[in-house]
């Protein structure tokens, strides 16, 4: 079985630990603490996706995988947050080249990206004048840039079309009061008649596809990878790790607590050992689906082919299964492991909170998910807008 490239002397443990240690203060700001930024800057971590010709490592696109998971054991709001940044480094480098040289010049290179197409973009000379407003804009409270999808065209030709835009083009609107993700500030923005200039915008049906601009100044197969995979299975990986972390503290945990009433220590009974391997076996399940659906598409984008759709679907699909089995087994282990797991103090009600928060992306939706990809193994149309 293929295994995800690893990348210790980028994100060490330490660093990790450091995300753990000022968790609460990151939900108290509603973003990313200063501190965690700084440190993020001197990892290097998001230039790991920024091609080699900006000065960055260019490596596989798998390999931001395994340290945003490891991120999660620390903060699921962090290494959500940290990983959209370095995906967002990678959609940069899908743009035309003279958009990247503008952006990069910029480092780090720090942009949300609402991708939802709320906004319309104006034909006018040299590009389009940009309005519209975005929700779940992560990281905006650090950002530089903005990556947007907006409606660009005239009314009779309209395409999806995601535009660049640097950070003062955009209001930050504070609305992000939630009862979990608190750390990813994740505001909306609105953008009033901004010029966007041609060079800018990159049709969405490119980036889906994986035949944005970029994937052809670029030779590595990293930026052959189509987006929705791409994001799906990123998003995916601090839902996996927060359930890897609870296990951790439930084991932990059975050990210490002596049970009211009975007297016994929790780990001799044998039901909390069943709820403990049960969790373990089903984790290491959901490692495996990772592994074998990056490992599928690295060697498809390995040989200059496109990704179609049905494998698309089916990565969409894996991602969606992770994040759903990650939070049942974090909601499995609370429920087994008594009433003092709701103090605010412990890590592990906010390890619950986080992941159901983040369970709501739409890319996540279940239903959705296996509807595409059940319909496209039978062979079936599915909507041309279909996130896949």
């Amino acid at each position: 079985m293929p295994t995800l490239p690893r990348v210790e002397s980028v994100i060490a443990d330490e660093f990790v630990a450091r995300l753990a240690e000022r968790v609460a203060e990151a939900e108290q700001l509603r973003r990313l603490p200063d501190a965690t930024v700084a440190e993020l800057t001197e990892t290097g971590f998001t230039e790991l996706l920024v091609p080699a010709c900006y000065g960055g490592r260019e490596a596989d696109f798998a390999a931001i995988l395994d340290p945003v998971r490891r991120m999660a054991h620390g903060c699921t709001s962090s290494a959500w947050t940290i990983g959209f940044y370095t995906l967002h480094n990678w959609m940069l480098a899908l743009f035309g080249e003279q958009a990247q040289d503008e952006a990069y010049a910029t480092r780090p290179f720090l942009a949300p990206a609402p991708l939802a197409p709320t906004g319309r973009g104006l034909p006018t000379p040299g590009g389009v004048r940009l309005s519209g407003r975005w929700s779940w804009a992560t990281g905006v409270m650090h950002g530089n840039w903005i990556i947007v999808a907006a409606l660009c065209g005239p009314d009779d030709g309209l395409y999806p079309a995601l535009a660049l835009l640097p950070i003062g083009d955009v209001a930050v609107e504070d609305v992000w009061h939630t009862d979990g993700m608190r750390a990813t500030g994740s505001n909306d923005v609105v953008v009033t008649d901004a010029f966007v200039p041609e060079h800018r915008l990159v049709k969405v049906t490119d980036i889906y596809a994986g035949t944005a601009p970029g994937a052809g100044l670029h030779g590595s197969p990293t930026y052959r990878w189509p987006m929705v995979p791409a994001l799906a299975l990123l998003a995916a990986m601090p839902a996996l790790g927060s359930a890897e972390r609870v296990t951790e503290m439930y084991a932990q945990r059975l050990a210490e607590r002596v049970l009211p009433y009975e007297g016994v220590v929790q780990k001799d009974k044998p039901i909390a050992q069943t709820h403990l391997s049960g969790a373990q076996v089903r984790l290491r399940a959901l490692r495996g689906l990772l592994a074998d659906t990056v490992g599928q598409i690295e060697a498809i984008v390995a040989t200059g082919d496109p990704v179609d759709k049905p494998v698309r679907a089916q990565a969409r699909l894996a991602a969606a299964h992770i994040v759903a089995e990650s939070r049942a087994v974090i909601a499995e282990l609370l429920g087994a492991g008594g009433a003092s797991i709701h103090f605010l103090s412990s890590p592990m009600q906010r390890f619950k909170r986080d992941v159901d928060v983040l369970a709501g992306h739409v890319v996540f939706d279940y239903d959705t998910s296996r509807e595409l990809a059940g319909a496209l193994a039978l062979g079936m149309k599915v909507p041309r807008t279909a996130m896949i």
